[in-house]
């Protein structure tokens, strides 16, 4: 392949923190001489899965071949003429049908070492953008323990929601509290019927209501707070109950019971029990380390009129039909498989019409872009949404939605059950307490969300370097040693001389690190924080492979300088991106 040495000026002001644009720069330059009329091509430069094809490969010629009606190589031999020089640069080569490829100098290589040392906590953020996202995650219904599925929805959303805003984005991480409708009825029966359980006057309790223990407990508070106020003959409930063998017609006779014999009392239940699951989902997540900036009531939907003037607003723009006295909104128009009920023939709305307007008050407040993260069995609500946005006049193409597959947890090899022997399924709260929040943050993000994953729980508690988040965490610890032993002033370290640092791992390590922003960037496009531990754990596999092969606290002062340097560097590297994963940097292991 032809190769091109490069001229050596003296050095651009410039570091090899932004290579990329520099290299775009360049070429830019050159095509300016070759074909001016093509000055605002996009220019893209990758990196080559192979070392021996340089440091950045282009394929700005092939891109070309069509517009100048030329071989692309002879395109390529052209734009290479007319590169300026660079001290940035020691060769150019063009190979294969036309791709440019780009050797940097060992100076080129090791700069991005000062940069991080320079940036510190702020390496790899990006610019600052006027972008206002949402990121709306979890949401789980407050009827119960989050479980380990609700876990990985977690993880998911807090790592997206600071990568995005690690990539300079303006973020707002929302948790929609489900705080209206059935499901929060069943849940304040159930606890009523087991509160009369307490004071000797069972009602036959339902298969299809709340059974775990946790309703128990709840209901023990009632009557410890409240004595025998709420009681009423298990009689009188019976009395209100169907006789039929359609269990939700005698869940909701039940649910009906309780509204007209606690009357006024009812209220209270159902915010006892509201706020007792909202309050342990809340601190699971906080002790979990994921936050969110608004936790948004249901009920305020309905309060404030939003959910019905959805409805209207739909139904007065011809999207709406009447059927069997339901009202519905005509979603088939809009690419879904089925029509939906929107407002029940008793006049009561369906979840989807609240969704609506959720939605829509999403944009109303202001969002360029709205990602929810739902559970993978939510797929068909996509298309229903998004065509009820439209209809709305909204924009559905504002609303990102996040699938999350389901997981399995395994044990010696196994597929472990997912349910306790008291029949609960296991919770996020028991599997932290058995491997910890930091393989439960990492072990999360090992695949794409939209995978199922595999939750080998063995491995996670295993201190090998088999366990990519212990073998991520203890180069963070070794390097913290390294330092330890050398005692010194670590801020003198960014204005080292990197010139010792030739061997090849380490300009492999350099080069590395010099990825971190262009990572950053890459995964908040794709909504990918699992290329972030992907990433994360190639880094640690780079660190430990050079700090096995060479030592760092050698006898040659420059050298030995040059390597703390790039240590350091590693783990500022390291903690920054641990960071985004909620995943601690310990300093010893």
């Amino acid at each position: 392949m032809p190769t091109y040495d490069m001229a050596a000026p003296s050095a651009p002001d410039r570091t090899a923190l932004d290579v990329r644009q520099h290299l775009a720069g360049l070429l830019r330059a050159a095509l300016g001489s070759v074909a001016p009329e093509q000055l605002g091509a996009e220019i893209l430069l990758e990196r080559p899965k192979q070392a021996s094809h340089g440091d950045f490969a282009s394929n700005l010629a092939m891109q070309m071949a069509r517009e100048l009606k030329t071989n692309p190589r002879q395109i390529a031999e052209r734009l290479v003429r007319e590169l300026p020089p660079s001290s940035a640069v020691v060769k150019v080569e063009i190979a294969g049908a036309g791709f440019i490829n780009f050797t940097l100098s060992a100076a080129a290589r090791t700069a991005v070492v000062g940069a991080v040392l320079a940036a510190g906590h702020e390496f790899g953020r990006g610019p600052a953008s006027r972008l206002k996202l949402q990121v709306e995650f979890v949401s789980a219904n407050p009827t119960g323990p989050l479980h380990v599925g609700h876990g990985r929805g977690a993880a998911y959303g807090a790592s997206l929601a600071s990568l995005l805003a690690f990539a300079g984005y303006e973020v707002t991480r929302e948790y929609y509290v489900n705080d209206a409708g059935r499901q929060m009825d069943i849940l304040a029966v159930s606890a009523w019927l087991r509160y009369l359980e307490l004071f000797d006057e069972p009602v036959p309790f339902p298969p299809n209501a709340y059974q775990g223990g946790y309703v128990r407990e709840m209901a023990e508070q009632i009557k410890q707070a409240h004595g025998d106020r709420y009681v009423h003959p298990a009689e009188a409930v019976l009395a209100c109950v169907p006789e039929t063998d359609d269990i939700e017609a005698r869940l909701d006779g039940l649910i009906l019971a309780g509204k007209d014999l606690l009357g006024e009392d009812w209220t209270y239940v159902h915010s006892h029990v509201l706020s007792e699951q909202l309050a342990d989902c809340r601190a699971d997540l906080e002790e979990f380390g994921v936050h969110f900036d608004v936790w948004f009531s249901e009920r305020s939907l309905y309060d404030t009129g939003m959910v019905a003037r959805a409805v209207a607003a739909l139904e007065q723009s011809g999207h709406i039909y009447l059927q069997d006295g339901a009202k519905w909104f005509a979603s088939t128009a809009f690419g879904d498989e089925k029509d939906r009920v929107v407002q029940r023939d008793n006049g009561l709305f369906t979840y989807f019409a609240s969704d609506i307007a959720y939605h829509l008050n999403k944009f109303e407040r202001g969002f360029d872009k709205v990602i929810d993260v739902w559970g993978a069995d939510h797929h068909g609500y996509i298309p229903r949404v998004k065509g009820a946005l439209n209809a709305s006049g909204a924009d559905a193409n504002r609303l990102d939605v996040a699938l999350v597959q389901f997981v399995s947890l395994f044990r010696d090899g196994q597929k472990a059950s997912m349910s306790t022997r008291s029949g609960e399924y296991v919770t996020l709260r028991q599997l932290r307490a058995e491997v910890g929040n930091d393989a439960c943050r990492f072990f999360y993000m090992l695949r794409k969300c939209d995978q199922a994953l595999d939750f080998d729980l063995d491995l996670a508690k295993s201190e090998s370097n088999d366990n990519p988040v212990y073998y991520v965490q203890y180069a963070h610890a070794r390097i913290c040693s390294v330092l330890a032993q050398w005692d010194g002033d670590q801020s003198t370290l960014a204005a080292t001389d990197l010139a010792p640092l030739l061997h090849e791992r380490e300009t492999a390590l350099c080069a590395r690190l010099a990825e971190f922003p262009e990572l950053i960037q890459q995964a908040a496009r794709d909504y990918a924080p699992h290329a972030l531990a992907f990433y994360l754990k190639d880094l640690a596999g780079d660190f430990h492979s050079w700090y096995n092969a060479e030592r760092v606290l050698v006898d040659d002062q420059a050298l030995r300088q040059a390597r703390l340097a790039l240590a350091l560097a590693t783990r500022q590297v390291l903690q920054n991106g641990l960071s985004l994963l909620g995943v601690s940097q310990p300093v010893s292991m």
